[in-house]
C-alpha cells in the first residue's frame, strides 16, 4: 500500500518537473514584452538634478495640465498631460530607450504616466515625484 503511494507521488513530482522544465525552455525562447517584468525607477528631486547635470542626454517631462505647466515648471521640460501618455508619446517621444525624467504636481500623476510608458515598453524611465519637492530653479508662463 506504502509503495503504491510513494510510487504515484513520485510519478506526480516527475510530472511536475517535466511540465516546468519545458515551460521554463519555452520561455527562455520565446518571450514577449508582457513577460518581461519592467518597472520605472522612482527617483528623489535631487538624483534627477544630478542626472540633468551629467552627461547622458534626457527627456524631462512634465505630465500636469496646461495650465500648471504655465503657471511653474521645469525649464526644458515637455508637457504631455498624463491623460494624453498613450495617444502622444508615440510621436513626441519615439526613442523608448532614451532617458526620461518625469514628474508632475506631486507625484500620483507621473508614477501613473511611468506605468504607462513602461507598459508601452520604454525602459529608462525615471519618476522623481512632485515638483512640490523640487527646491531647484523653474520658469514659468509661455514658452
Amino acid at each position: 500500500m506504502i509503495v503504491r503511494i510513494l510510487k504515484k507521488i513520485t510519478a506526480v513530482l516527475l510530472l511536475v518537473v517535466l511540465i516546468l522544465t519545458v515551460g521554463c525552455a519555452n520561455d527562455a525562447t520565446e518571450t514577449s514584452p508582457q513577460d518581461s517584468v519592467a518597472a520605472y525607477q522612482r527617483i528623489t528631486a535631487e538624483q534627477a538634478k544630478e542626472m540633468m547635470g551629467g552627461d547622458e542626454p534626457f527627456i524631462l517631462l512634465d505630465v500636469r495640465t496646461d495650465d500648471e505647466y504655465l503657471e511653474r515648471r521645469i525649464d526644458g521640460s515637455v508637457l504631455i498631460p498624463h491623460l494624453e501618455i498613450r495617444e502622444r508619446a508615440p510621436d513626441a517621444l519615439p526613442d523608448k530607450e532614451a532617458i526620461i525624467l518625469i514628474y508632475c504636481g506631486s507625484g500620483a500623476r507621473s508614477a501613473a504616466a511611468a506605468n504607462e510608458l513602461i507598459e508601452m515598453g520604454y525602459t529608462n524611465v525615471y519618476d522623481f515625484g512632485g515638483i512640490v519637492d523640487w527646491t531647484y530653479e523653474t520658469t514659468s508662463g509661455a514658452q
